[in-house]
């Protein structure tokens, strides 16, 4: 039977290696004269550098490789989002249509404009690397307004934020997936009392958004949707050291906690 390690133990392993070759070398170079009287002591000093030089040339690889792997895995994230864009103006030119053929200050017109502007963000603003935190914004809270109209019950949807720097620049399209969870698992599936509390706090350093809401436990599926885990791979790839994403589950309420360091 193979004996398996983990890979969070293997780059612990690795870690402490270079650990003790740093104090190796240290303590090398701080009782030279001591050492230097040993027989086969330069012996040891040569392969001591020699496994010095092999690991930096492996850590040098892996840095080379990484940068590759990501490269490659934006491209192809890319190459799926151009493949999403089913010629956009067919359906903002469709949307002008039916706005057009709507009456004014009607709530399905009100929908529709919404859409519009969603779906122009999505497609436009979403190809991009960046975008600025005030954009985001506006976007989260569309959508709010969008499904206010759409669903016709009493809830209490509240969106506080606080933004120090609205040019402050953010990847696009993270928040929104939470949101749809908490409406989709939430908000739909309850008759009444059905509640979304989210905060949007940045600071110049750091920015934090947390989104609570209730939910029916004999209503939530088991199968887990592949919004979460784009939403994880997308932040590993961009914010792989500068983000902390948690999860909570209270009896019938649910809170996601997403943090994220500016760059």
């Amino acid at each position: 039977m193979k004996l398996k390690i983990s890979e969070n133990k293997k780059k612990n392993l690795i870690r402490l290696f270079k650990i003790s070759l740093i104090i190796i070398g240290v303590i090398i170079i701080i009782f030279n004269d001591y050492f230097g009287k040993i027989e086969g002591f330069s012996e040891l000093i040569a392969f001591y550098f020699i496994v010095v030089f092999i690991t930096i040339v492996h850590w040098l690889f892996t840095q080379i490789k990484s940068v590759i792997l990501l490269r490659n895995e934006k491209e192809k994230t890319e190459l799926l989002h151009l493949k999403s864009q089913v010629n956009p103006h067919f359906f903002f030119n469709t949307l002008n249509n039916l706005y057009g053929l709507m009456e004014k200050d009607s709530k399905e017109r009100q929908m529709v404009l919404k859409l519009s502007d969603m779906m122009r963000y999505s497609i436009y603003k979403g190809q991009k690397d960046w975008v600025t935190i005030n954009e985001e914004l506006d976007y989260l809270q569309n959508y709010i307004e969008l499904q206010e109209i759409r669903y016709h019950k009493k809830s209490d949807i509240q969106f506080n934020h606080q933004i120090v720097n609205s040019q402050a620049k953010i990847m696009p399209l993270l928040f929104i997936i939470l949101l749809e969870n908490a409406f989709k698992h939430g908000l739909e599936n309850l008759a009444e009392n059905a509640y979304i509390h989210m905060s949007l706090i940045e600071n110049d350093y750091e920015v934090n958004f947390v989104i609570e809401n209730n939910f029916d436990a004999a209503q939530i599926s088991v199968n887990k949707g592949i919004g979460l885990v784009n939403l994880k791979r997308r932040l590993a790839l961009v914010y792989p050291k500068s983000h902390t994403l948690s999860f909570e589950t209270d009896a019938n309420i649910y809170k996601v906690k997403l943090s994220l360091k500016l760059k």
